[in-house]
């Protein structure tokens, strides 16, 4: 609330606040403790403005994707109906979600088998039961189950392997002359195999590969000199007119007066 004063004959309640603050008015004013209300000091009461409280308000939180996933689903088990997508979006809203998160959310629940969507038509339907839900984890519970089970006897299997692998190979002086022999020979033999490469080119199996590609490839080679000479002899009949054409033609291409079958 604030209450006007005049001073003199016209209302001055800025002249009177900077005066009581020390400022320079025409009259001083004299501070107060207690109940009394200010005043100053030529009769004139001062102007008290009371100010309303300050209220914070703290900005709301979203919802996160779990929350988001669990509002989803709760549509689903309420109605326990079908719904199109555009059907979802308006109704995640009332849920805390926003249209536009609507399709990302219900993508994940799909994803991870919590609703089902299937297209009928041109139309795709989403539906989800508390059933499903129910059904889906006991499904990925006794895969767990299984899963740790084959587990178990595979470990058991590897260290009965292990313990008689053991058998016999424990450490001693005989051993360890035996596994420096064995690398002794095994350097020995990498040493061979690079010698061996070395002569490749005159290996008798290589020589006979090399020469029955080259028996393939000169039969390929006149097989395509015969298709030539018939395309040559089609070109000739059929345009006859263009022989010159064709003789500059086949000399652009390579084709020479020496062409001709491999012996």
């Amino acid at each position: 609330m604030v209450s006007s004063f005049s001073y003199g004959s016209s209302p001055s309640p800025l002249r009177a606040n900077a005066a009581e603050f020390g400022g320079a008015g025409t009259g001083s004013v004299t501070r107060r403790t207690g109940n009394e209300a200010p005043f100053c000091t030529r009769g004139f009461p001062i102007s008290i403005i009371t100010l309303p409280p300050v209220i914070s308000k703290s900005k709301k939180r979203g919802l996160s994707l779990e929350e988001k996933r669990e509002q989803m689903l709760q549509i689903f088990y309420d109605s326990q109906d079908f719904y199109l997508l555009k059907e979802l979006e308006k109704m995640g809203p009332k849920k805390g979600v926003i249209s536009q998160s609507v399709k990302d959310v219900v993508q994940t629940l799909v994803d991870d088998d919590l609703v089902l969507r299937d297209k009928i038509g041109t139309s795709v339907y989403f539906w989800s039961l508390p059933s499903c839900a129910g059904n889906q984890l006991r499904t990925t519970y006794n895969k767990l189950e299984s899963d740790l089970s084959n587990s178990k006897k595979r470990y058991l299997e590897l260290v009965e392997q292990r313990d008689n692998l053991k058998t016999g190979r424990e450490d001693s002086d005989e051993r360890e002359d035996a596994l420096e022999e064995l690398k002794a020979i095994e350097l020995r033999h990498e040493k061979l195999k690079e010698e061996l490469a070395a002569y490749a080119d005159s290996d008798p199996s290589a020589l006979e590969a090399m020469k029955d590609a080259t028996e393939v490839a000169h039969l390929a080679a006149n097989r395509w000199t015969e298709n030539i000479f018939t395309l040559q002899q089609w070109c000739s009949t059929t345009f006859p007119q263009a022989k010159e054409q064709l003789e500059n033609m086949y000399r652009e291409a390579g084709i020479t007066e020496d062409f001709d079958y491999l012996p």
